[in-house]
């Protein structure tokens, strides 16, 4: 199995039902993904995966959400 990569993804989010389609939407790549840690005060999602950079924006994108910005962490 590849190595986990951490990406941290700064995703404009106003209420709880925007991050909720974020989460929805980054548990739909399970297994690859371990883990998510999304913050609506600071407009973060952090993932946890074997899956690609690209993958992972993707994803997020599809929710209709505004992807700022994102990084590689790790």
């Amino acid at each position: 199995m590849s190595s986990t990569n951490h990406y941290q993804f700064n995703v404009q989010m106003s209420c709880s039902g925007c991050s909720s389609a974020v989460e929805r939407a980054l548990s739909k790549l399970e297994p690859e993904v371990s883990k998510t840690e999304i913050s609506l005060e600071k407009q973060t999602v952090d993932v946890y995966t074997s899956l690609p950079y690209d993958t992972v924006l993707e994803k997020i994108k599809k929710t209709g959400k505004e992807v700022i910005s994102g990084t590689t962490l790790n």
